[in-house]
């Protein structure tokens, strides 16, 4: 597959990844333009052994961060109301800023795949059988291991609540 190929097939899904995680519809653009700039770069390290989007959101997400760094912004730090994919009692404490701020430094910490696969499945609002492609897995691994991350942030934030954090 040439790389012209490959820009036009995921440029709107790294897009929308970047737009969910930085917020900001300028800077999403900017980031995916570098991301496929980097892609076209390095393209030849690619072994073909993963999902070629995963390589793609991986370029993505350290580009991002990358940019925050510079420009001294912490990732999510506008959180918008809809940002979340599933409306539940859990998404509605974690709309606001102060509680939002709070998930993304526990998401900054917390270990693989758990991490990555709560990132695809909110912000990037991927299908748990699109995050099992990217890792290899099940749709039932996908399933579990966000399910497992999800209740490793509520504990987090239950025990704020009570003062023990």
């Amino acid at each position: 597959m040439d790389f012209e190929s490959i820009y036009q097939l995921y440029f709107k899904d790294v897009f929308l990844f970047l737009r969910s995680i930085s917020v900001n519809e300028d800077i999403a653009e900017e980031i995916t333009q570098e991301t496929f700039t980097k892609a076209l770069k390095a393209i030849d390290t690619f072994d073909g052994n993963k999902d070629i989007r995963a390589w793609l959101f991986t370029i993505a997400k350290n580009t991002y961060y990358t940019y925050c760094k510079r420009q001294k912004i912490y990732a999510g730090e506008n959180i918008s109301d809809n940002i979340f994919a599933e409306p539940t009692l859990f998404t509605d404490k974690i709309v606001d800023e102060d509680i939002a701020f709070l998930v993304h430094r526990f998401l900054h910490d917390m270990n693989e795949p758990y991490k990555e696969v709560f990132t695809l499945r909110i912000f990037g609002e991927l299908s748990f059988e699109k995050i099992a492609l990217l890792f290899g897995k099940t749709s039932n691994w996908a399933r579990v291991t966000f399910y497992r991350a999800k209740k490793q942030i509520i504990e987090y934030m239950e025990e704020i609540e009570n003062g023990k954090s």
